[in-house]
């Protein structure tokens, strides 16, 4: 689990409750079931109908994904693709073949296998590129989802204290009750707003960072299946691929993370 994900909803809640109460308010005036389902199911039910269906479910289901899913290292990505041209130029192209099946990355064994099948350079760039575009257009298409979400739901909030305020401004037999009604039809608001800015929209952002780390180490993955199959040396290839990350992630900070990196990848 992101436990920054998770740690800043978390954080955020709290901070508003906290402040909420040391302002003097009771937790309980913040409580309305009403308010709740027509702000969270009309926030859902406005997100279903802007977009296809397919496109909802497989957007909660990347959400739970993406949560729980820890993208590799990016310097470990490079030294395995150094690791593999390695192989590749001490033992030929075909050599990698035997390394494909441990290959966790989709993406990679894809390109590897190309290149083991002898597949034109020119093709297999073409290819990885499209497969790219593709990768980064279904994931921008689950971010839409929250965003859309985020900007309905304070809309749905403005809908329930209207909807409240017609109530109770339809029934004034009491005017002592009037304030607290009053209070609890503004609750719908603040559900709607508290809802797309610590929920919704959070969430939209947490995937964009995501995919931008994926595409990031895609287009890493992407320059060495090249280099190897153009027969790059091994140590060039590694400065080349380190020229993507930040300047704090070239190397390793110890010999010892090293080793240890060095004697996984020489066990794959």
């Amino acid at each position: 689990m992101d436990l920054a994900t998770m740690g800043g909803v978390v954080l955020a809640v709290v901070a508003l409750l906290l402040g909420f109460t040391l302002d003097g308010g009771s937790m309980a005036a913040l409580a309305n079931l009403a308010a709740f389902i027509l702000v969270i199911g009309g926030t859902l039910g406005a997100t279903l109908t802007s977009v296809s269906f397919f496109q909802f479910i497989k957007a909660f289901k990347a959400l739970r994904v993406a949560l729980v899913h820890r993208s590799p290292e990016p310097l470990a990505v490079v030294e395995n693709l150094v690791a593999l041209a390695a192989v590749a130029r001490r033992e030929g192209l075909l050599a990698l073949e035997e390394r494909l099946e441990g290959m966790d990355d989709d993406f990679l064994r894809r390109g590897v296998q190309w290149v083991v099948d002898g597949v034109d350079p020119e093709l297999v760039r073409g290819m990885m590129e499209t497969d790219l575009s593709y990768i980064e257009e279904r994931h921008h298409k689950v971010a839409h989802v929250f965003e859309t979400a985020g900007g309905f739901a304070p809309t749905m909030g403005i809908i329930g204290t209207v909807m409240g305020l017609v109530h109770v401004l339809g029934n004034l037999s009491d005017i002592n009750r009037l304030g607290p009604e009053i209070a609890t039809a503004f609750t719908a608001t603040l559900y709607g707003v508290a809802s797309a800015n610590v929920v919704w929209l959070p969430l939209a952002n947490k995937l964009k960072s995501v995919n931008e780390q994926e595409m990031l180490l895609r287009e890493v993955i992407m320059e060495g299946v090249l280099s190897i199959q153009a027969g790059e040396n091994p140590n060039i290839l590694g400065e080349k691929l380190r020229t993507f990350l930040a300047p704090g992630d070239r190397h390793r900070k110890s010999e010892s993370e090293a080793g240890e990196v060095s004697a996984q990848t020489a066990g794959d």
